[in-house]
Formats: structure tokens, sequence, C-alpha cells
């Protein structure tokens, strides 16, 4: 159960992914969750840097999905005016919004990145899917709500489990 909870690729951002060396892997869309992943939970905007985050991915040739567990009007507030499509109120780690995001960018699991900073959503959600999944460190964890907060408990658990069966070594994590 735990190794599912392990991401491919552990890194401090979305800044700190290679996006070239995974589009020469074959991988063509990217699913990627909002908050604290993208933003802190509270900001309703995206920051220049991550505008041109969003623009080097494109660039890249990546087809982009925001999926997030937050409601429609979170979600689409940020979403629309940088023209990104997005599953709202998605209640991973189910399979339904994974399915959704990959059939609208007409992908297959093989083709597919999941890109979040839980665990036991974004995480155990893409590996049970079959994508690849990268962990992105939390921007701002004093924003999150009751469940995430609850989620975060979880996973210091399972991270506790991982370490003493020496699955998560702090040295694999890369830039």
């Amino acid at each position: 159960m735990f190794k599912m909870l392990m991401p491919k690729l552990r890194v401090d951002t979305v800044f700190d992914i290679n996006l070239e060396e995974l589009y020469a892997q074959g991988y063509r869309g990217i699913i990627t969750d909002l908050d604290n992943t993208l933003v802190g939970a509270k900001a309703p905007d995206a920051t220049p840097e991550l505008i041109e985050w969003f623009a080097r991915v494109k660039e890249a040739g990546f087809k982009l999905m925001i999926v997030s567990n937050n409601n429609l009007n979170r979600v689409s507030l940020f979403a629309t005016p940088l023209d990104i499509q997005f599953v709202h109120s998605a209640r991973k780690p189910s399979n339904v919004p994974f399915r959704r995001a990959m059939k609208m960018m007409e992908l297959s699991p093989e083709k597919t990145i999941v890109v979040g900073d839980q665990m036991l959503t974004d995480v155990y959600g893409g590996n049970r899917m079959g994508l690849y999944t990268v962990l992105v460190l939390p921007i701002s964890i004093g924003d999150e709500g009751f469940m995430t907060r609850f989620n975060r408990r979880v996973e210091r658990i399972a991270l506790t489990s991982l370490r003493k069966k020496g699955l998560w070594l702090e040295e694999e994590k890369k830039k």
C-alpha cells in the first residue's frame, strides 16, 4: 500500500521539473493540482513566474490540465483567465477525474504526468492510474483546510513507514 504513495519524481516546485527530459521520454500531457502545487491555497491568481512556466509547458509541446478537489468558483477564477482547461470538485484520488482529464487531452496514461503536493490524493490517484507522478513541496501549509491538514498527518505516518523500510530517501529528491 505504501508503495502506491511513492512518486516517480520529487522536486521542490513545478519550476524544478525538467520539461524537456520528460517530453523526450514520451510524455505529452500534464495534469496538475492547483492549491499548494501551483499557488498557495488562498492565492487567487497565478504569479508572473507561474504564467511564464505555463508558457514553457505549452512551448515544450505539453497539453495542460488542472485537476482540483476545490470548487468550481475557485478553480474557474484561476484557470479561465489563463486559458487552461480544468476539472473541479475532482474527489481525488478517484480515477474519474484523471480519466476525464486524459480524455479531454486525448492522451493515454503512458503519456501523462500528474503533479501535486499531496501523496494521498495526487500521487496515490496518479499511481493507481499508471501515470508518471511528481510530488512538489506544498507552497503554503498554513492556508490548508481541514481535510488537507488531516491528509498531511496521514502522510507523516506513511513517510515514517517508508523511511523505516528504506523506500524514502531524502537525497533522492531531484532538481
